[in-house]
């Protein structure tokens, strides 16, 4: 006797609700992700700076490029991603200069913690073979490759308060020559994989070294340029050192003081992010303790002042 064919199992409603709850989760993390994404591109935000740009552009005659790094505001769902030199600014600041003719001059903004050497270098080749004046605006800090590239203009024009930083190597997120000290302290007993990262913290050394030394001799004699040079990249520093503005006078770099007033507009127009509790906060006078003065029709009628109530402090 023929037995019927068995009737494949039912799903449970378990399963069926699991199934749910992860379609839910992927569509609510790609929806999070455009988020993301739409509020990085905010074609409103853009338009203001290229406005300003192109306003700048206008006041100096000159070609302005801005390259600026806001560590503190790019995040992808929360979580930090370091921004920083890397080839694809290399790459997009080199086409700038070329399209740039050879006699017009140009104007870098620059705001950034370093990054890449090697797209480091080939920005400040590219400013230094430039026959007019290159001029870098600091407006707060220019670390490690960002020094690296003001050193190729003819001015350097910081805000008071702005820094510089050293250009000594790093390898693998540790100074070169922190690895050259551990290797002459250990000797014989350092590991063969710390031998290696010694044998490319010295060749590290020497290759920023030279370059910046042709870099400056560009401007000024051959041997303070390899002094200074040194000075930069030999490690005496730790790699967050600021160096001020004094201190970068004191060693010969070109700087001024004069920042124009666009470049603090521009600055502002790269804000933090809206959502997160700000730990600054202040009211954007010029003069907060001064008192508001009456209307010129008000002053001198002889009427007395109608009291006010007390204000109140947000």
């Amino acid at each position: 006797m023929a037995m019927p064919p068995a009737s494949p199992p039912r799903m449970g409603i378990w399963f069926h609700l699991a199934h749910f709850a992860r379609l839910v989760f992927w569509l609510l993390l790609i929806a999070l992700i455009l988020v993301a994404v739409a509020g990085r591109f905010d074609n409103s935000q853009q338009q203001a700076r290229n406005a300003l740009v192109e306003q700048f552009q206008a006041e100096r005659k000159s070609r302005v490029i801005a390259l600026i790094h806001r560590q503190e505001r790019d995040s992808v769902l929360g979580v930090q991603v370091s921004s920083s030199i890397g080839i694809e600014d290399s790459e997009a600041i080199l086409r700038a200069i070329r399209l740039t003719p050879e006699d017009q001059p140009i104007d870098l903004i620059l705001h950034t913690p370093g990054g890449l050497v090697l797209a480091a270098e080939q920005i400040a080749m590219a400013l230094a073979e430039h026959k007019g004046k290159v001029t870098v605006f600091v407006p707060h800090y220019a670390m490690s490759g960002g020094t690296l590239i003001a050193m190729a203009a003819q001015e350097i024009v910081m805000d008071r308060n702005a820094v510089l930083g050293p250009v000594d190597p790093q390898i693998g997120g540790v100074a070169a020559s922190s690895i050259l000290q551990v290797v002459q302290i250990k000797k014989d007993r350092a590991s063969d994989e710390t031998l290696i990262m010694a044998d490319m913290a010295a060749k590290a050394r020497v290759q920023v070294a030279s370059f910046v030394a042709d870099l400056l001799s560009r401007r000024m004699e051959r041997k303070q340029a390899e002094a200074l040079a040194v000075a930069m990249s030999e490690g005496r520093w730790t790699h967050d050192f600021p160096i001020s503005v004094a201190s970068a006078k004191q060693l010969g770099f070109p700087v001024t003081t004069e920042m124009p007033r666009l470049v603090y507009e521009l600055m502002d127009l790269y804000p933090q992010p809206t959502g997160a509790r700000p730990s600054v906060l202040y009211v954007p006078v010029r003069n907060p303790g001064a008192v508001a003065r009456p209307p010129a029709d008000e002053v001198g009628t002889g009427q007395p002042a109608a009291p006010q109530g007390p204000r109140s402090t947000p």
